[in-house]
């Protein structure tokens, strides 16, 4: 057996559900990004940047997508004889034979994959955050602490640490205290949810855990190890880190690409971002068209104008139609005098002529308005919508609809259209 100093384990089976109809059909990490990339693209590649060969992919929702994007990982130069990268969904052994309850029970159904390694360090990373960062770095630090576990962190509004794990750190970055999502955070200091485990300090965790209900990581193991060894310690990231787990951040995060400085750079020769790509023909401008600050995939056909927009692979745009503060993924086509403004279209949509986005006041949403609340149009994948009708702002379209479905030719600020079956 080789032995591998770290190996990474990168948890990609969550559904998602904060992005909506989004996600209806497919796990956030395979959510298409910034043209051309998906979200799992930026851990991968921040994995063999950093010099690691070796990545277990845990899987769950919908990870059909997710599975092929990833295939045996030649985009990212990890198909490898030993090593590369491994998709792990959940599977039915002798005992304990269940869906993954939470993220630590996913590493603990996959011990043996991780023994198989016998690695010094295992890195734990999510599949659904955008960012770069050298793992090697932070595993320097890690050494250079003899600490049991390094968890990144960064600096977040102090409004919005609820949402984060927290912690309270010395000048050394040695953790005092760790909170999971507190009422009233005593620190802004916020948990990336990338952590450096010694193998065997988790191994007993994950063991001693094993009976824990829904066995967490900021719930449950990084408490236990810290009580446990006292030797737990912050590295702080002061680099561009962008949670998209919600419909306003992802279309934010989009939106960040096309600055004219962008703080996160898709451009950057020494640390590249590496994806599945089908070979397809190069984009097309045609006469008279307008196209100003947007990124625009292969193989795409502009007739119309397009502003400010993040545009996708095999994308059709017709005569006559302006779209402004958008993301339209690959594969859709959107017909002939149509105004689509601040939206996000999924892929393969259909869009017919002169139809009108974000038309009349913002409404909060009938559908889910804990989801639905960023004054976004937003269009499931494999949707269709008929010519001639309008939609208003912070709505929600899935499945193909009809005229019908659109009283007086309208979807009302606020409204939805979930065609039977569709989520």
């Amino acid at each position: 057996m080789v032995k591998k100093e770290m190996i990474a384990m990168l948890l990609a089976g969550g559904q998602g559900s904060r992005l909506g109809v989004l996600t209806a059909h497919v796990a956030k990490p395979a959510v298409a990004f910034g043209g051309k990339y998906r979200i799992i693209d930026f851990p991968l590649s921040n994995c063999i940047n950093s010099g690691i060969d070796t990545v277990g992919v845990l899987t769950q929702y919908r990870h059909l997508r997710l599975n092929t994007h990833i295939g045996i990982g030649i985009p990212w130069d990890l198909d490898r004889n030993y090593g590369g990268v491994t998709l792990l969904p959940p599977y039915e052994g002798s005992e304990n034979a269940d869906w993954y309850s939470g993220t630590a029970n996913a590493i603990f159904q996959n011990l043996e994959y991780i023994e198989s390694y016998n690695p010094e360090y295992v890195l734990i990373l999510g599949g659904d955050h955008i960012y770069k960062m050298d793992y090697e770095v932070m595993l320097d630090f890690h050494k250079s602490r003899n600490a049991a576990i390094t968890i990144a962190c960064m600096p977040v509004p102090w409004e919005e640490a609820s949402r984060f794990g927290v912690v309270v750190a010395d000048e050394t970055g040695h953790i005092k205290e760790f909170e999971e999502k507190p009422e009233k955070p005593s620190s802004n200091l916020a948990s990336m949810g990338i952590y450096i485990f010694n193998w065997p300090i988790l191994k007993e965790a994950l063991l001693t855990l094993k009976d824990q209900p829904g066995c967490d990581f900021g719930m449950h193991v990084i408490p236990y190890v810290h009580e446990k060894t006292q030797s737990c310690y912050a590295y702080e990231f002061n680099g561009y880190w962008k949670d998209v787990g919600t419909l306003g951040s992802y279309w934010e995060s989009n939106m960040e690409l096309i600055d004219i400085i962008p703080e996160f750079n898709l451009y950057e020769e020494f640390w590249k971002i590496y994806t599945n790509n089908d070979m397809i023909t190069p984009l097309y401008f045609a006469d008279g068209s307008k196209v100003d600050r947007c990124i625009v995939g292969e193989g795409s056909e502009i007739y119309g104008e397009v502003y400010n927009s993040v545009i996708g692979s095999g994308v059709v745009i017709e005569e006559g139609t302006v779209v402004r503060d958008s993301i339209i993924m690959s594969g859709t086509r959107i017909g002939r005098n149509c105004t689509i403004d601040k939206a996000i279209v999924a892929e393969n949509v259909a869009v017919g002529d002169n139809v009108v986005f974000s038309v009349g006041e913002y409404a909060e949403s009938a559908l889910n308005p804990k989801v639905y609340a960023f004054d976004l149009v937003t269009v499931a994948e494999n949707s269709v919508i008929p010519s001639g009708v309008q939609i208003g702002k912070n709505t929600a379209i899935v499945g193909k609809t009809e005229a019908a479905d659109y009283p007086n030719g309208l979807l009302a600020s606020g409204q939805a259209i979930v065609k039977a079956g569709e989520m």
